[in-house]
């Protein structure tokens, strides 16, 4: 007896999607602001693939991502392979690999897609596309001055106002300094309350407090009064005199600075921002978005000079930022910020009796040829019908033709929003479609 094989599920696998067209155009667009804003900073784009070899991410990357949340395998050469969870790893084997044959300053973008083993939920899925800006040879404070300008303008090219986002700011070098030589912590103490400070936001006020409070005892309360001050006045006083340099506090007094002398005025110092990634060396920034629906860390990165000496090059210092397309995307979704959907088909042409096929063909081809996407519509379809269907793909434009447009050499162009019809020959075709 012959067994019935069973149905193949439909659905795609958990934590990532398909994209049908509609949600095409969306990433589309997501990707050609991204572009479009980047390059006109002078950056150029770079690629590479999926795979890595996993002890990239051991080396450096948080213990958690490479724990549980990273996609890894062995190869059958048995080499232990993982699908990238974040491209500064790649982009630092890139950098050291062609190091002496680069000129700096580097200025690189690119937009890769990167897996992590996470629990689904809004703004977190297993595999997203990122835009990941990176700007490597410039030590000084130029670097964290351009790349987080261009940070805020990406926010403002989707048509976000200052109220809509705040740029937090932080020096993973003050929280080290006062963890260290305010709340006197050994190294591993340090870096539990560090991992507890990147947690801060996915956990209940209540249950944060507990978990400081079982690693600080009775400094809890002063840890507390300073993680949770937007004022830099009152980490300052938790340092002793002459302490304020030396804890990374000049450089964020100096970058605040000269942001808003910029003109970016959404400015906030957070304590409590750390990011996740152990290879930030400095200044660390997040883009939160303020909507109560959607309050949220949307993008963020940093200063991480000391990558390159994984590879045993010399270090070159580096700062640079990921932005994710499920975060951009769920921010200009709730603030009704996202295009309606245009097909990037210009016109579609009706053909009216098989017999005219051949010609209707070399008419679409004529229309190509000047630079317009055309859509030759040869179904079996009444000519009503064929309007509607290319009303319901959005294309703007119909050209019907048949025995008397093959003749005379006039053509109607139809416009489906309006309704309006003109008469013209081919040559003015690609005009009307502009208009």
């Amino acid at each position: 007896m012959i067994q019935k094989k069973a149905k193949l599920d439909t659905e795609s696998y958990k934590g990532v999607r398909d994209f049908y067209p509609p949600e095409m155009f969306i990433q589309n667009y997501i990707f050609s602001v991204w572009r479009r804003v980047v390059e006109s900073y002078g950056y150029e784009e770079y690629g590479a693939s999926i795979l890595e070899p996993t002890e990239l991410y051991k080396a450096k990357t948080s213990d958690e991502i490479v724990q549980e949340q990273t996609y890894s395998f062995t190869d059958r050469g048995g080499r232990d392979v993982t699908l990238r969870p974040e491209m500064t790893p790649t982009v630092a084997r890139m950098v050291a690999g062609k190091r002496r044959e680069l000129t700096f300053p580097l200025r690189w973008y690119s937009i890769p897609n990167v897996f992590r083993y996470e629990k689904p939920q809004r703004g977190r899925l297993r595999e997203h596309w990122q835009l990941n800006v990176d700007m490597f040879g410039i030590a000084d404070m130029k670097s964290e001055l351009e790349v987080i300008s261009l940070a805020s303008a990406l926010m403002k090219s989707y048509g976000a106002k200052d109220e809509d986002f705040e740029i937090r700011v932080n020096s993973r070098k003050v929280m080290n300094y006062i963890l260290k030589n305010v709340f006197e912590l050994d190294q591993e103490g340090a870096s539990k309350v560090s991992r507890l400070i990147d947690r801060k936001d996915k956990m209940e006020a209540g249950e944060f407090e507990r978990q400081a409070e079982h690693l600080l005892e009775e400094k809890t309360e002063s840890f507390l009064h300073v993680l949770n001050s937007k004022d830099l006045d009152v980490v300052i006083s938790a340092l002793k005199s002459n302490e304020e340099e030396k804890s990374g506090i000049g450089e964020i007094k100096e970058v605040l600075l000269k942001l808003e002398k910029k003109g970016i005025k959404n400015l906030v110092f957070s304590p409590a921002l750390m990011r996740g990634f152990d290879y930030y060396t400095g200044i660390v920034f997040e883009i939160f978005d303020t909507n109560p629906q959607n309050r949220r860390a949307l993008f963020g990165g940093g200063r991480y000079d000391n990558l390159l000496s994984l590879f045993g090059e010399e270090n070159i210092p580096a700062f640079g930022f990921a932005m994710g397309d499920v975060t951009i995307r769920d921010f200009l979704e709730t603030r009704n910020l996202l295009p309606s959907f245009s097909s990037k088909t210009q016109v579609a042409v009706a053909l009216i009796g098989d017999e005219n096929f051949e010609k209707a063909q070399e008419f679409t081809e004529s229309l190509r040829k000047d630079g317009v996407n055309v859509l030759l519509d040869s179904s079996d379809k009444k000519v009503g019908d064929k309007i509607k269907f290319a009303d319901k793909l959005k294309i703007p434009y119909v050209i019907v033709y048949g025995e008397e447009e093959s003749k005379s050499g006039q053509y109607k162009v139809k416009n489906l929003k309006t309704g309006e019809e003109v008469v013209v020959e081919l040559d003015k075709i690609k005009s009307v479609l502009k208009a």
